[in-house]
Parts: structure tokens; C-alpha cells; sequence
């Protein structure tokens, strides 16, 4: 279905929990972005709110207003990545209203919204669908592990991070555009509901699936990638971390995807894992992290960082004190562009090929 889509935030835009809208505001998404909906925010730009970089994305309070756009929105999607995928309590008025408005609504919360009654009442009223991103799929349909990845030849880079919500996707995204810009033939296998959303071909969605078949699942996905076009390297967007008491992850990309290399993406300011301050559940050391991913047989071949919550000048100073005690790369992606990573990149093909 085409586009233009609306992104439903409900006062959430600002924070890390809306990082599925972040995404698709920065770029690229499956379909344009016309609107944001979010009562705290209404009458700013989304760009804005996100990083003060105007895109031409209005944010309206009210989902009626977004609907009065020309051209008129056809997708609704829930912009909100919550902790367990609930539903946030508020956003079911606005699911509601652009499900009579038949708009069609693409979900990616855990919480499922097809057999919900009063939802479903609305979508019927206004001959409109609802499509649940994680819903499970049949085991019968889904892939075991074989061991073929042992046999793809381009190499896999881990995009690892030291919590969740730290980036690990949009700095995939820019790095798979700034490695096709100088020649590289890289592309991204998706694992989680947002890069499908970002109109990302390879993938699958790794918290939607048995854990029997998440192995098989990201080898199926990297041989599908693969198998399509002539690839010099394949990114694998991370989730959560490796020590991530609430849902720690990473292991099946460094082991099952026989990912040789890894960025490590972190956020200098934080200082808990994401939504488990008042456990509490302080965050490791990064260079234990990097340890850690050593242990497993893969180079960390750089690590990334997310400023947010930083003024430039100190998230700079903690850049050169993170690299000076790590004897690694520390790049900013999104201040500082990709040429030295890049380069990073290109270093490590040298030494796996």
C-alpha cells in the first residue's frame, strides 16, 4: 500500500521510547512521512523535536488534523517502542480515530491490536485493517539453523550495543549509505519491527520469534541478502545487549550469523540500563563490553557513540577519553559523519577476506 503515513506518538516524541518515529522521521522509510501526531508537541516541527533539524514534518495534537492533509494519509503507524510493547495508555482514542478514518494501521508493539473489540469496531466502521507487526507466525513456516551461513563468503559486521534504544539501527543505516557512496557493496538484515518499517528488504523480526528458530531466522534473512545481489559486506542490526538483564541479546548475531567483526554503540550520558534506574541495574563498564564480545572470537572494530543528553562540547571530551582507555576508533555518527568509520570498515575487510 501506498503512503503518505501519519506517526501516532501520544507525547512520547521526545523521548527514547519513540525511537520507531525517530527512524522513520530521519529516514528512509517505506512510505513518506506527512504528519506526527502528539499533543505535547503540536505545532513543532518532528525534526525539530528530535534533533533540531527542521524536516518539513508537522506534529498536530489531534489525528483529525492530520487527516485534513492533502493529500490525504492512507497508513497510520504507532510510532512508540514501549518497555514489553505495551500499549501506552492515551493512544488508544487516536488508533481509534484514524482506524474510522479508514486509514490502514501498522503496529509494532507486542501488544496485539487485531482482536481488540473496541479497535476492531472502528477499523470495521471505517473498512479499515489493522496489521500486527509482531504477530508470531507458525513454526511450520519458520527456518532452523543448518550451518549454510558457514558458507556465505561476504562478511558479517555486528552493529552491538550497550543497551537498548542506543541507535544501533540508524547508525546501520548511515553507514550502509555512506559504504555505497565509496564503493562498497553493503547492505542491512533487519531484527527488529522498525527497520521493516524503513523499507529495509532482509529481515526478520527477533523478539516476534520462538527462540528455537531465531538462529535460523537471521541465517535465512543473511542468505536470502545475499543470495539476491553481489555483496562485499552485510550489516546485522542488534538488539538490546549482551547483559541486558530485562532481555539480553547479541549472542546469535556473533554466533549463529558468524558476524567476525562489531560496532559497539553506546550513550555516554546514561548511566542504567533504559527503563531499570529504580531497580537499579547500572550499565558494565564499555570496556568490559568490548571484552566480552572479544571473548566471543569478534574484532570490535569501533566504538559509536549517541549524544543525547549532552552538550557537543562534552560529549567531544568524553569521545577522546572513551578512545584514549579503549585503543579503539570512537566515532560520532551523526555529529561527525562517517569517513572515519568507513575507513574502519574498509581496514577490517582487509584483514577477514
Amino acid at each position: 500500500m501506498n503512503g503518505p503515513a501519519i506517526l501516532l506518538t501520544h507525547e512520547l516524541l521526545h523521548t527514547p521510547f519513540a525511537k520507531t518515529a525517530h527512524g522513520l522521521v530521519r529516514g528512509p522509510s517505506r512510505w513518506p512521512i506527512s504528519a506526527v501526531v502528539d499533543p505535547r508537541h503540536a505545532g513543532r516541527d518532528a525534526g525539530e523535536v528530535l534533533d533540531g533539524r527542521v524536516r518539513g514534518i508537522p506534529v498536530f495534537g489531534a489525528v483529525s488534523e492530520a487527516l485534513a492533509l492533502d493529500p490525504r494519509p492512507t497508513i497510520a503507524i504507532v510510532g512508540v517502542a514501549t518497555p514489553g510493547g505495551v500499549l501506552p495508555d492515551g493512544l488508544r482514542a487516536a488508533l481509534s480515530d484514524v482506524l474510522a478514518g479508514g486509514l490502514t494501521l501498522y503496529n509494532g508493539l507486542h501488544a496485539l491490536l487485531a482482536g481488540d473489540p473496541v479497535l476492531s469496531r472502528a477499523a470495521e466502521a471505517g473498512s479499515a485493517r489493522i496489521v500486527d507487526l509482531r504477530r508470531p507466525r507458525q513454526t511450520s513456516d519458520l527456518a532452523f539453523w543448518s550451518g549454510a551461513i558457514k558458507k556465505v563468503k561476504p562478511p558479517r559486521l555486528a552493529l552491538l550495543g550497550t543497551d537498548c534504544a542506543v541507535g544501533k539501527r540508524t547508525t546501520g543505516l548511515i553507514l550502509r549509505e555512506a559504504c555505497r557512496v565509496v564503493g562498497l557493496q553493503c547492505d542491512m538484515v533487519y531484527t527488529g519491527q522498525s527497520g521493516w518499517l524503513q523499507g529495509l528488504e532482509h529481515g526478520f523480526i527477533l523478539d516476534a520469534t520462538p527462540n528455537d528458530f531465531v538462529s535460523g531466522e537471521m541465517e535465512a534473512a543473511i542468505l536470502r541478502c545475499t543470495s539476491e545481489s553481489t555483496l562485499d559486506i552485510v550489516l546485522i542490526e542488534g538488539q538490546s545487549s549482551l547483559r541486558n538483564p530485562s532481555g539480553p541479546c547479541g549472542a546469535e548475531l556473533l554466533l549463529s550469523a558468524d558476524a567476525k567483526g562489531a560496532i559497539l554503540q553506546h550513550v555516554p550520558d546514561r548511566k542504567h540500563f533504559e527503563d531499570l534506574e529504580n531497580v537499579p541495574c547500572p550499565l558494565p563498564p564499555v570496556d568490559e563490553e568490548v571484552a566480552l564480545i572479544r571473548a566471543y572470537g569478534t574484532e570490535v572494530i569501533a566504538v559509536t557513540l549517541n549524544g543525547r543528553g549532552l552538550l557537543p562540547k562534552d560529549l567531544q571530551a568524553r569521545r577522546g577519553a572513551l578512545e584514549d582507555a579503549l585503543g579503539l576508533p570512537v566515532i560520532l555518527p551523526l555529529e561527525g559523519g562517517m569517513e572515519r568509520l568507513v575507513a574502519c570498515v574498509r581496514d577490517w575487510l582487509g584483514r577477514v577476506k
